[in-house]
């Protein structure tokens, strides 16, 4: 039986703090996934806003979500957050939850509504979790990477044959 080395010849993934460029565009409201592993070590992602604040993200869930079991049970997290303008480009960052706390008077969630949405989040009777997750590692792709641009969507491939006599 043959077995393959996955990880050789693959350059490590930069070490947190990131870059300006990365920065200025964490800030802005981009569509994000959240990845974790759930029971059995099963993966678990899941859409979510965001809040770049000091070289943190600040994520927010409802107290009843499964996903703070998970959380719980093992911090380890990955962030992809896409670029609105173009999803070939993203941001992915690695790292773990480094606090879960009550937000019993929905700032946390209100800082992030008011990022995405303009206006307080909606529902003040359902209970939150703030989490605040600090980033070990990350990677960029496609044009926040330095990477040419892609169309957004593929054209078909033309097939030429030849014919012999």
């Amino acid at each position: 039986m043959r077995t393959f080395d996955l990880t050789k010849g693959l350059s490590p993934m930069p070490r947190a703090p990131l870059p300006e460029h990365l920065v200025a565009a964490l800030v802005r409201p981009n569509p994000c996934v959240i990845a974790m592993l759930g029971r059995g070590g099963a993966p678990v992602s899941v859409a979510t806003w965001y809040l770049w604040a000091d070289g943190r993200v600040l994520v927010s869930m409802d107290a009843q979500r499964r996903r703070l079991d998970h959380l719980r049970a093992d911090p380890r997290v990955s962030l992809t957050v896409l670029d609105a303008a173009s999803w070939y480009s993203h941001i992915s960052l690695q790292g773990r939850i480094v606090s879960l706390t009550d937000d019993a008077d929905l700032a946390d969630i209100d800082r992030i509504s008011h990022h995405y949405m303009g206006m307080p989040y909606a529902d003040r009777e359902r209970l939150r979790v703030s989490g605040w997750i600090e980033i070990d590692t990350w990677h960029a792709w496609g044009a926040l990477a330095g990477q040419p641009a892609r169309a957004a969507s593929r054209s078909k491939a033309t097939v030429t044959t030849a014919s012999t006599p």
